[in-house]
């Protein structure tokens, strides 16, 4: 295979082109294979860059693009008024085969209304939907979609599942469990569109759909893909994060209530490192556009060097796993 090359929006996200390019060549340093090529103003880009001692050039282009999505951009916008943007030309570099995948922080929208309309969507797929790892008790569970579509047919919630499946796969989980994220785990709970997506979805051949599971599931890890529409999808993913950090904070602050607090947290303290590594957003940050010609992952807007790092991770995986040609194979035989 030939050395991995990412092609990254640097000018995307909250804190901007200095945290992407710290990301950027952390990266490097850490996978000796891989090459990056950053897209935006590039004299700035040059500067940040050489703000960093041994960064093997050879390894990392730049390439100037002179306008900018903001986040609060229509995706209409982006899509009519912004041709020599650095999210469209990064996404260009990936249409023409001069990237393997495109990761970019910025404006949600506009980066899945470019991505369809520069890499389009694979055979039999309708839209393309975002997906994350969200950690469970044994584990991990691919979750989509995540915000990409918030109405959704049947059909659409049969293909998403279809893809999370292959992504598991390819994410090293044997046979992954697949479930649709419901109010309940009877036949007769959901909506429309959810029971006529499990009429397909137990028909479908060689896929192990285990039927619905509920929030709390989830989190317990009965199944290592669950699929919902974009508007669950997205709630359930903001709310975890704010969930995750209060609990740390109200942690923190009860061992610092009084002496013996302080005392029992000392002592539990490698212990609480370990579980806010382990639950920290940044860690699992990175949500994959499956369905597309290509490979794009969308980091969290807020995400800083660790979560951006997180997020070229998972873009290297899916090229290293070769994501889109499984996809389309798998999907020629459901669809």
């Amino acid at each position: 295979m030939s050395a991995p090359v990412i092609a990254i929006d640097a000018m995307g996200g909250d804190f901007g082109p200095r945290s992407i390019v710290q990301a950027s060549i952390a990266c490097l340093l850490a996978t000796p294979s891989l090459h990056l090529t950053l897209v935006g103003q590039a004299s700035l880009l040059e500067e940040l860059i050489a703000r960093h001692s041994g960064v093997d050039r050879s390894r990392l282009l730049v390439v100037n693009a002179s306008e900018v999505i903001t986040m609060d951009d229509r995706p209409s916008l982006a899509l009519r008024s912004k041709p020599d943007s650095s999210m469209r030309v990064a996404l260009r570099l990936v249409a023409e085969g001069n990237a393997q995948a495109c990761v970019s922080a910025g404006n949600t929208g506009a980066l899945m209304a470019l991505s369809r309309l520069v890499l389009k969507t694979l055979p039999g797929i309708d839209r393309p939907a975002m997906v994350a790892a969200i950690p469970t008790q044994r584990g991990y569970c691919q979750l989509l979609d995540l915000g990409a579509n918030v109405d959704c047919s049947a059909e659409n919630l049969y293909q998403f599942a279809v893809m999370g499946s292959v992504a598991a796969e390819a994410l090293g989980v044997a046979r992954p469990k697949v479930a649709l994220l419901n109010v309940g785990t009877e036949d007769i709970k959901g909506n429309q569109q959810v029971k006529l997506a499990s009429s397909l979805l137990q028909a479908a051949p060689g896929l192990n759909y285990i039927g619905f599971v509920e929030g709390d599931g989830l989190y317990r890890g009965e199944a290592d893909v669950v699929v919902c529409d974009g508007f669950v999808g997205n709630i359930l993913l903001k709310s975890s994060e704010g969930l995750a950090t209060m609990i740390g904070e109200r942690i923190e602050t009860l061992f610092r209530q009084t002496l013996l607090s302080r005392a029992v947290g000392a002592m539990a303290l490698p212990l609480l490192k370990r579980l806010k590594a382990d639950l920290a957003p940044a860690r699992h940050n990175g949500a994959s556009f499956l369905g597309l010609q290509g490979i794009v992952v969308k980091s969290h807007g807020s995400a800083g060097v660790q979560g951006f790092q997180s997020a070229i991770q998972r873009a290297l995986i899916e090229i290293q796993e070769n994501l889109p040609d499984r996809l389309h194979g798998r999907l020629e035989e459901l669809l």
